[in-house]
C-alpha cells in the first residue's frame, strides 16, 4: 500500500472502478506527463444522489459535497489511468461546472468540495490553479462536474 493509498485509508475514502463513459471517450488520458481527466460527475454505486440547479433544487452544502465526490471520482479514473497515485506530483488544474440556478453565484463555493479533498489527500501538491463555471445544464441532470489535471512523474 502507498502512500497516497494509506492517506484515502485514513480520509475513509475507497476507490472504485471509474464509471463507464457516456458517450465516445475515456475516463482519463495519458499526456506525455500529465494526467487528463474527463468531466467527472458525482456518481455514487452508479447512480446520482442528487439532481437539479445548485441554489434551487440542490442547496449549496449538498453540492459542495457532491464536488468532493466529482474528485474521489477524478482519482479513480486518474489511477486506473497510471496504476497508482503516489506517481501524482503535483494537481495542476480543477475545472468545475455547477448547474446554477439564474441567480446563484456562489459556484467557486462549491468547487472548494473538490479543492479540498485534493489538498487533504495530497497536501500541499494538491495545491492546484482552478476555474469555477456556472452552466445551465449538466449530463444526467448532474448539479456539479469536475475535471481534474495531474503531473506524474515517469
Amino acid at each position: 500500500m502507498g502512500r497516497i493509498d494509506e492517506r484515502l485509508a485514513e480520509l475513509s475514502i475507497t476507490l472504485t472502478e471509474p464509471a463507464a463513459p457516456a458517450g465516445a471517450y475515456v475516463p482519463a488520458i495519458v499526456d506525455g506527463d500529465h494526467v487528463l481527466t474527463s468531466g467527472q460527475l458525482p456518481l455514487v454505486d452508479g447512480a446520482l444522489p442528487a439532481t437539479g440547479h445548485v441554489g434551487a433544487e440542490v442547496d449549496p452544502e449538498q453540492a459542495q459535497e457532491l464536488a468532493r465526490v466529482c474528485a474521489i471520482n477524478a482519482l479513480a479514473a486518474i489511477r486506473s489511468a497510471i496504476g497508482d497515485l503516489d506517481r501524482v506530483e503535483q494537481v495542476v488544474k480543477v475545472v468545475g461546472f455547477v448547474a446554477s440556478a439564474p441567480d446563484f453565484t456562489g459556484q467557486p463555493g462549491v468547487i472548494n468540495g473538490a479543492s479540498e479533498l485534493l489538498g487533504e489527500v495530497f497536501g500541499s501538491a494538491g495545491e492546484h490553479a482552478r476555474s469555477a463555471v456556472g452552466v445551465a445544464a449538466l449530463p444526467l441532470g448532474a448539479p456539479v462536474e469536475v475535471e481534474v489535471t495531474v503531473r506524474v512523474r515517469s
